[in-house]
């Protein structure tokens, strides 16, 4: 049962707060002091919150979990975990996630952490079933860990890094939706898959795919923690990664779960260590 409980966290899932990490290696660069003990904690505090979520989802979701092909193998669908001990065990790390986001110092974390708690509710009760609004609320999932990192390192977020942040959420969360489409589920399965269709998300991908690239583009020329030179550096990791994506959605027909299209492409991994080392590097972290 320990096992159980385990899978029923998800903690593969985690490796989602990567996004907590972006704003890192600017704001150091423009003074901000990193205090590991507050950032972990609060960064610990927000997994618990995403364990919690996937609890009462699965407790919320179990009937229907019942009839899909893989999600039926899940704890609370396989009758493994009951709903009500799911529901408890939700409860349990909300618990002890609010205490270590108040331990972690941060007013601001306390508020994205409760932000976050607040919005997911919806989206599991009403949110998930209604077209755009759940692409919309799983992109805002993603901005939220942004803004987490933010208050963690005590900066403010930049105007053009919230913009590309939140386009490629919604690219993302819209390739997931495509995936869903492509995998022949339906509204027996996610409401909101009746207000899809292919053509559609394969336009809305390349709207969003491209506010990515030049919301990013614009970032780097305008951002002032950049160093002369160096600006561009980073650039060509972001349009290698979101077109990958894009390549992976249409020709290779892959997409789902944005954790296991990550760990299942050596490719993006490589292109996100090459984001990292370019980034560090523009902004005069070494070099």
């Amino acid at each position: 049962m320990i096992g159980d409980f385990i899978k029923l966290s998800r903690p593969k899932h985690w490796i989602k707060n990567v996004f907590v990490l972006m704003p890192a290696p600017f704001a150091l660069a423009s003074g901000a002091e990193f205090q590991a003990v507050r950032f972990f904690v609060g960064l610990a505090a927000f997994c618990l919150a995403n364990s919690a979520v996937y609890s009462f989802n699965d407790a919320q979701d179990a009937e229907r979990d019942r009839l899909h092909d893989e999600k039926r193998n899940r704890p609370v669908a396989a009758g493994r975990i009951s709903e009500r001990a799911a529901y408890a065990y939700a409860a349990l790390l909300v618990a002890a996630g609010t205490g270590l986001a108040y331990a972690s110092g941060s007013t601001m974390a306390m508020v994205v952490f409760a932000t976050y708690l607040v919005s997911n509710l919806f989206y599991s009760l009403k949110g998930k079933n209604i077209p755009l609004v759940d692409v919309f609320l799983l992109a805002g999932f993603f901005l939220l860990r942004f803004l987490l990192g933010c208050a963690l390192l005590g900066v403010a977020a930049s105007n053009w890094l919230l913009l590309c942040s939140s386009a490629l959420a919604l690219f993302l969360g819209l390739a997931k939706r495509r995936s869903d489409i492509l995998k022949g589920l339906d509204e027996s399965h996610r409401p909101a898959l009746m207000g899809y269709n292919e053509g559609f998300l394969d336009h809305a991908m390349g709207i969003t795919a491209s506010m990515t690239i030049v919301a990013y583009a614009l970032y780097s020329m305008e951002a002032e923690v950049l160093a002369d030179g160096r600006e561009f550096a980073s650039l060509p990791f972001v349009v290698f990664g979101v077109l990958d994506i894009l390549r992976k959605a249409h020709v290779e027909r892959a997409g789902g779960s944005p954790v296991d299209l990550l760990l299942g492409s050596p490719s993006l991994i490589a292109g996100g260590f090459g984001w990292l080392i370019s980034t560090a590097w523009s902004v005069r972290l070494f070099g």
